[in-house]
């Protein structure tokens, strides 16, 4: 069974008037006494994580089609499932008041795995940038999400620059490398980058399978950020 088609059946038993944040309880409460199908952490996971990238997506005043385009996207959502992603998405939408409740469970659920947590701010990024335009509130809301995670100033930088047009990237600021560091010692920390955001080690993290799209673009920044100190520093 999909992790959809489990958000899907627990849901059947949760009235439609109720808010995202006590669903969001009641499912994580419901899903620990089931049996080895379901995956607690996946599934609270997939419900907070979809209510604030449609709250992300309302930050600006609107929702547009290229924002839920990217959502749908974003978590491959398999032909069939949409329904039952509908149904969180579109309740999570209407304002963007509370969505601090839901960065704090997500923060709670992963104190001990930081790597994920950058993982979903990534996502929330895609979100914003998908328009085209990245708004003021947007950007205070991705900033208050980061501190609600406890993300660095350092990891926020390095997020946010790898969703600015090409031509404005900083490759080191993507690594979070220093300029005076060694081509071996560059290449060393580049290859270390490399195994720590394979999407094998994302769905080690606990990260449902539906949502590895976040580690294949960050992988790919990654190497796009090193092609860029190859060329830089004559290395190819």
């Amino acid at each position: 069974m999909s992790i959809w088609s489990q958000i899907g059946n627990l849901f059947e038993e949760i009235r439609q008037s109720e808010a995202i944040s006590q669903i969001i309880e009641k499912v994580s409460s419901a899903v620990s006494g089931l049996g080895s199908g379901f995956d607690r952490k996946q599934v609270t996971f997939t419900i907070a994580v979809i209510a604030l990238s449609a709250k992300m997506a309302k930050a600006d005043g609107v929702v547009t089609q290229d924002e839920i385009l990217v959502f749908r996207d974003l978590f491959e959502i398999p032909e069939g499932e949409e329904r039952n992603v509908a149904r969180i998405f579109n309740l999570a939408k209407k304002d963007v008041a509370g969505y601090e409740t839901y960065a704090n469970q997500i923060a709670k659920l992963y104190a001990e795995e930081r790597e994920a947590l950058a993982d979903i701010l990534d996502g929330l990024f895609m979100i914003a940038a998908a328009d085209g335009v990245m708004h003021s509130r947007e950007m205070i809301y991705l900033e208050n999400v980061a501190s609600i995670f406890g993300i660095s100033e350092r990891c926020f930088e390095r997020i946010k620059m790898s969703h600015v047009k090409p031509d404005e990237q900083d490759p080191y600021t993507i690594l979070e490398a220093e300029r005076s560091m060694s081509d071996k010692e560059l290449k060393s920390h580049y290859r270390k980058l490399v195994r720590e955001n394979h999407p094998d080690r994302l769905i080690a993290r606990g990260v449902p399978e539906e949502f590895v799209r976040i580690s294949t673009e960050k992988l790919a920044t990654i190497n796009n950020a090193w092609s860029m100190i190859e060329i830089e520093r004559g290395l190819r």
